[in-house]
Protein backbone atom coordinates (compact mmCIF):
# COMPACT_ATOMS: atom_id res chain seq x y z
CA UNK A 1 0.00 0.00 0.00
CA UNK A 2 2.82 2.38 0.95
CA UNK A 3 4.52 1.98 -2.43
CA UNK A 4 1.45 2.08 -4.59
CA UNK A 5 0.84 5.72 -2.48
CA UNK A 6 4.31 6.45 -3.26
CA UNK A 7 3.57 6.07 -7.04
CA UNK A 8 0.59 7.83 -6.35
CA UNK A 9 2.18 11.08 -5.41
CA UNK A 10 5.42 10.90 -7.81
CA UNK A 11 2.74 10.05 -10.55
CA UNK A 12 1.13 13.82 -9.62
CA UNK A 13 4.19 15.51 -8.92
CA UNK A 14 4.93 14.44 -12.82
CA UNK A 15 1.81 15.93 -13.73
CA UNK A 16 2.34 19.37 -11.68
CA UNK A 17 6.01 19.89 -13.35
CA UNK A 18 4.68 19.35 -16.90
CA UNK A 19 1.66 21.90 -16.26
CA UNK A 20 4.04 24.25 -14.43
CA UNK A 21 6.29 24.05 -17.28
CA UNK A 22 3.96 24.48 -19.94
CA UNK A 23 2.35 27.69 -17.77
CA UNK A 24 6.18 29.04 -17.69
CA UNK A 25 6.58 28.13 -21.61
CA UNK A 26 2.98 30.31 -22.36
CA UNK A 27 4.22 33.04 -20.03
CA UNK A 28 6.35 36.54 -20.86
CA UNK A 29 10.24 35.64 -21.16
CA UNK A 30 12.05 37.56 -18.59
CA UNK A 31 14.09 39.97 -20.41
CA UNK A 32 10.38 40.69 -22.69
CA UNK A 33 8.71 43.83 -20.94
CA UNK A 34 5.36 42.82 -22.42
CA UNK A 35 2.66 45.43 -23.29
CA UNK A 36 2.68 48.49 -20.95
CA UNK A 37 -0.81 50.21 -20.70
CA UNK A 38 -0.49 53.71 -19.11
CA UNK A 39 2.90 54.31 -20.09
CA UNK A 40 2.77 57.63 -22.55
CA UNK A 41 4.97 57.06 -25.41
CA UNK A 42 8.36 59.00 -25.71
CA UNK A 43 7.84 61.62 -28.60
CA UNK A 44 11.81 62.53 -28.53
CA UNK A 45 12.85 59.09 -28.61
CA UNK A 46 14.90 58.82 -31.75
CA UNK A 47 14.52 55.56 -34.10
CA UNK A 48 18.10 54.08 -35.49
CA UNK A 49 18.29 54.83 -39.05
CA UNK A 50 17.58 51.33 -39.94
CA UNK A 51 13.90 51.94 -38.72
CA UNK A 52 13.25 55.45 -39.89
CA UNK A 53 10.85 55.78 -42.36
CA UNK A 54 12.36 56.21 -45.89
CA UNK A 55 12.02 55.55 -49.47
CA UNK A 56 13.86 52.51 -51.05
CA UNK A 57 13.81 51.01 -54.11
CA UNK A 58 11.67 47.96 -53.93
CA UNK A 59 11.26 45.20 -56.35
CA UNK A 60 7.95 43.48 -56.44
CA UNK A 61 4.86 42.36 -59.44
CA UNK A 62 2.11 44.04 -56.61
CA UNK A 63 0.34 47.31 -57.59
CA UNK A 64 1.01 50.66 -55.95
CA UNK A 65 -0.67 51.09 -52.81
CA UNK A 66 -0.30 47.47 -51.23
CA UNK A 67 1.46 46.55 -47.86
CA UNK A 68 4.02 44.06 -47.71
CA UNK A 69 5.00 43.18 -44.52
CA UNK A 70 8.43 41.36 -43.69
CA UNK A 71 8.59 40.23 -40.27
CA UNK A 72 11.81 38.21 -41.02
CA UNK A 73 13.46 41.96 -41.81
CA UNK A 74 11.24 44.01 -39.08
CA UNK A 75 9.98 46.33 -41.82
CA UNK A 76 6.60 46.94 -43.50
CA UNK A 77 6.55 48.51 -47.34
CA UNK A 78 4.13 50.42 -48.63
CA UNK A 79 4.56 49.85 -52.62
CA UNK A 80 4.26 53.02 -54.72
CA UNK A 81 4.86 53.67 -58.22
CA UNK A 82 8.18 53.36 -60.28
CA UNK A 83 9.90 50.37 -58.47
CA UNK A 84 10.53 52.15 -55.14
CA UNK A 85 8.55 51.67 -51.61
CA UNK A 86 8.02 53.53 -48.38
CA UNK A 87 10.02 51.53 -45.82
CA UNK A 88 8.62 51.71 -42.22
CA UNK A 89 10.63 49.83 -39.25
CA UNK A 90 8.06 47.98 -37.49
CA UNK A 91 7.87 45.58 -34.45
CA UNK A 92 6.93 42.00 -34.95
CA UNK A 93 5.43 39.14 -33.41
CA UNK A 94 7.77 37.28 -30.91
CA UNK A 95 8.50 33.91 -31.42
CA UNK A 96 5.64 31.17 -31.92
CA UNK A 97 3.78 34.38 -32.64
CA UNK A 98 4.73 35.17 -36.25
CA UNK A 99 2.03 34.23 -39.27
CA UNK A 100 1.90 35.08 -42.89
CA UNK A 101 -0.67 35.56 -45.16
CA UNK A 102 -2.60 37.78 -47.60
CA UNK A 103 -5.37 40.17 -46.02
CA UNK A 104 -7.26 43.66 -46.69
CA UNK A 105 -7.34 46.11 -44.36
CA UNK A 106 -11.02 45.79 -42.85
CA UNK A 107 -11.35 48.55 -40.67
CA UNK A 108 -9.16 52.05 -39.42
CA UNK A 109 -9.18 53.71 -36.31
CA UNK A 110 -7.86 56.72 -34.86
CA UNK A 111 -6.96 56.04 -30.76
CA UNK A 112 -8.62 53.00 -30.67
CA UNK A 113 -9.80 51.58 -27.74
CA UNK A 114 -7.97 48.40 -26.79
CA UNK A 115 -9.71 44.65 -25.60
CA UNK A 116 -7.07 42.28 -25.06
CA UNK A 117 -8.26 38.39 -26.39
CA UNK A 118 -8.51 36.04 -23.67
CA UNK A 119 -5.22 34.48 -24.41
CA UNK A 120 -3.29 37.61 -24.29
CA UNK A 121 -4.80 38.32 -20.46
CA UNK A 122 -3.73 34.60 -19.72
CA UNK A 123 -0.20 35.36 -21.33
CA UNK A 124 -0.04 39.00 -19.05
CA UNK A 125 -2.88 38.80 -16.12
CA UNK A 126 -2.36 42.60 -14.93
CA UNK A 127 -3.38 43.58 -18.52
CA UNK A 128 -6.72 45.93 -18.43
CA UNK A 129 -9.83 44.11 -19.52
CA UNK A 130 -10.42 47.47 -21.77
CA UNK A 131 -8.36 50.11 -22.53
CA UNK A 132 -10.10 53.31 -24.11
CA UNK A 133 -8.16 55.04 -26.84
CA UNK A 134 -5.48 57.73 -25.93
CA UNK A 135 -1.76 58.29 -25.32
CA UNK A 136 -1.64 56.19 -22.77
CA UNK A 137 -3.05 53.18 -24.92
CA UNK A 138 -0.51 50.35 -26.27
CA UNK A 139 -1.89 50.61 -30.06
CA UNK A 140 -1.09 53.58 -30.22
CA UNK A 141 -2.04 56.39 -32.45
CA UNK A 142 -3.73 54.47 -34.86
CA UNK A 143 -4.94 51.09 -36.05
CA UNK A 144 -5.77 49.53 -38.95
CA UNK A 145 -7.39 45.75 -38.67
CA UNK A 146 -6.44 42.90 -40.77
CA UNK A 147 -9.41 40.57 -42.01
CA UNK A 148 -11.47 39.36 -39.52
CA UNK A 149 -8.43 38.61 -37.00
CA UNK A 150 -6.95 40.22 -34.35
CA UNK A 151 -4.11 41.14 -35.95
CA UNK A 152 -4.03 44.97 -36.63
CA UNK A 153 -0.99 47.59 -38.01
CA UNK A 154 -1.28 49.90 -34.81
CA UNK A 155 1.33 52.60 -33.43
CA UNK A 156 2.58 51.90 -29.92
CA UNK A 157 3.49 54.29 -26.54
CA UNK A 158 7.13 51.73 -26.48
CA UNK A 159 8.89 53.35 -29.87
CA UNK A 160 11.76 51.80 -27.97
CA UNK A 161 10.47 48.25 -29.12
CA UNK A 162 10.57 49.04 -32.60
CA UNK A 163 12.97 46.63 -34.72
CA UNK A 164 12.01 44.21 -32.09
CA UNK A 165 10.34 40.97 -31.57
CA UNK A 166 7.72 41.99 -29.31
CA UNK A 167 3.97 41.57 -29.89
CA UNK A 168 1.96 38.90 -29.79
CA UNK A 169 1.37 38.62 -33.90
CA UNK A 170 0.18 42.46 -34.28
CA UNK A 171 2.64 44.95 -36.29
CA UNK A 172 3.55 48.17 -34.67
CA UNK A 173 5.07 51.60 -35.68
CA UNK A 174 6.12 55.04 -33.92
CA UNK A 175 3.19 57.00 -33.55
CA UNK A 176 4.23 59.29 -36.25
CA UNK A 177 5.03 56.69 -38.96
CA UNK A 178 1.41 54.93 -38.13
CA UNK A 179 -0.05 58.30 -38.74
CA UNK A 180 1.79 59.12 -41.63
CA UNK A 181 0.92 55.65 -43.06
CA UNK A 182 -3.21 55.66 -42.04
CA UNK A 183 -3.43 58.38 -44.37
CA UNK A 184 -2.05 57.24 -47.16
CA UNK A 185 -4.28 53.62 -47.17
CA UNK A 186 -7.94 53.01 -47.43
CA UNK A 187 -10.22 50.10 -46.05
CA UNK A 188 -9.73 47.57 -48.36
CA UNK A 189 -5.66 47.92 -49.03
CA UNK A 190 -3.99 44.43 -49.90
CA UNK A 191 -1.50 43.65 -47.08
CA UNK A 192 0.52 40.94 -47.77
CA UNK A 193 2.75 39.20 -44.58
CA UNK A 194 5.35 37.34 -45.41
CA UNK A 195 7.96 35.89 -42.60
CA UNK A 196 10.88 34.97 -45.16
CA UNK A 197 12.76 37.76 -47.65
CA UNK A 198 11.63 37.67 -51.33
CA UNK A 199 14.54 36.49 -53.06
Amino acid sequence: MTAFRHLNWMMMAAAIGLTLSVASSRAQQPNDPGDQPGLVADDSYRLDPEWQKQVVYYRTTEPPGTIIVSTAERHLYLVEPGGRALRYGIGVGRDGFQWSGLLTITRKAEWPDWTPPPEMIQRQPYLPRFMAGGPGNPLGARAMYLGATVYRIHGTNQPSTIGSKISSGCFRLVNADVIDLYGRVPVGTKVIVRQKPQL
